[in-house]
């Protein structure tokens, strides 16, 4: 050993390596594991639902933007067409049809020097629609029986009716069958003619409208027959005296989700002297988005010289000016909001002005 040097004396060196080895140990616990996982978990899924949110937002603005581009291009060549409107080649005045939902009128639209037949209309967006049958038997004289239908509709009722045919002793005029709905007459079957007696068909089908029996979403029919109704006929039932056979049928009002189609039917001309078949007719569609009918908005307007707005009773006789309006949307439950496209023309050959 050299002279002028200590050696250097640890002690306790256990001691000294124990807290030199938790030094170099210590990390998270459980406990901060799992806080950390579940806030990277959470982190995660609230950026994914942004990043879908986002996508879906963009597909249907995108959606909806092809929608417009459709139906404008539609407008603008309907605009075109009407504005060259004329008579139809078999004579018919230029305007056919003037409704708030369609318009029919003839103009040569593909410059073949014929004058085609032209229908701007939208198929009604309409709610749902659904039918029921029943029939009932009675089997004494002059007897009734009865059906019923309820929890027919979800929503709301827009129209209801229901069409009836009997069957059984009815060859004479004094053998009827009276229909009633929630105790109100209807009408009466075999009445102004006479059927047939035990003729194993139903016979005189009679449709009455009902809407506001059905209202309550229930709705009771009862048929009753004249007391010379006797009980001899077998068909379906035997020795009954009739046999009353119901369909029902409703529509629910229009919910904000549906839409309707705005199409273009042409009807070329045929034949000598020339006529226009209307079973001919071919239809395109123009845009599927249409809320319109919705909204209780028109889709065409119709003015006068002085531009005075028409009433339905005068717009064949004096539209020279026609204004249109159509609102687009792919998804009224989903941004972006309605889209109003709009365009208006002047039927040159009905120029008041000239």
């Amino acid at each position: 050993m050299k002279k002028g040097l200590t050696p250097l004396r640890v002690k306790n060196s256990k001691i000294f390596t124990q807290q030199r080895d938790q030094r170099f140990l210590t990390g998270f616990t459980l406990i901060e594991t799992i806080v950390a996982i579940l806030i990277f978990v959470l982190a995660i899924g609230a950026t994914s639902a942004f990043v879908i949110l986002a996508f879906r937002t963009q597909s249907y603005a995108f959606q909806q933007m092809r929608a417009i581009s459709e139906a404008r291009k539609g407008v603008e060549q309907m605009v075109k067409e009407i504005r060259e409107a004329k008579v139809g080649d078999d004579g018919s005045y230029i305007i056919e049809k003037a409704t708030d939902y369609e318009f029919i009128f003839y103009s040569d639209i593909d410059k073949d020097a014929e004058t085609e037949r032209v229908r701007y209309f939208i198929k009604p967006a309409g709610g749902k629609t659904g039918s029921l049958t029943d029939q009932c038997v009675s089997f004494t004289s002059g007897g009734s029986c009865s059906v019923s239908f309820s929890n027919f509709f979800s929503d709301k009722l827009e129209s209801a009716e229901v069409t009836v045919s009997v069957e059984g002793d009815l060859n004479s005029s004094n053998e009827t069958v009276d229909i009633y709905a929630d105790g109100k007459k209807l009408g009466t079957l075999c009445e102004d003619k006479e059927c047939g007696q035990c003729t194993g068909k139903f016979e005189d089908p009679t449709t009455f409208e009902v809407t506001s029996q059905a209202a309550d979403n229930d709705i009771l029919f009862t048929a009753t027959a004249s007391s010379r109704v006797n009980p001899f006929c077998d068909f379906k039932e035997e020795n009954h005296s009739f046999l009353a056979y119901f369909e029902f049928r409703w529509t629910e009002t229009p919910g904000v989700e549906s839409k309707a189609v705005f199409k273009k039917g042409i009807t070329q001309p045929t034949g000598w002297p020339v006529k226009y078949l209307t079973e001919n007719e071919d239809v395109f569609i123009i845009s599927e988005n249409i809320q319109n009918e919705v909204r209780g908005e028109p889709v065409f307007t119709y003015y006068d010289g002085d531009n005075n707005l028409l009433g339905s009773e005068d717009r064949l006789e004096k539209t020279t000016f026609i204004k249109v309006k159509l609102i687009i949307n792919v998804n009224p439950n989903r941004p972006p909001e309605d889209f109003i496209l709009e365009s208006s023309t002047q039927i040159r050959n009905l120029k008041t002005n000239l």
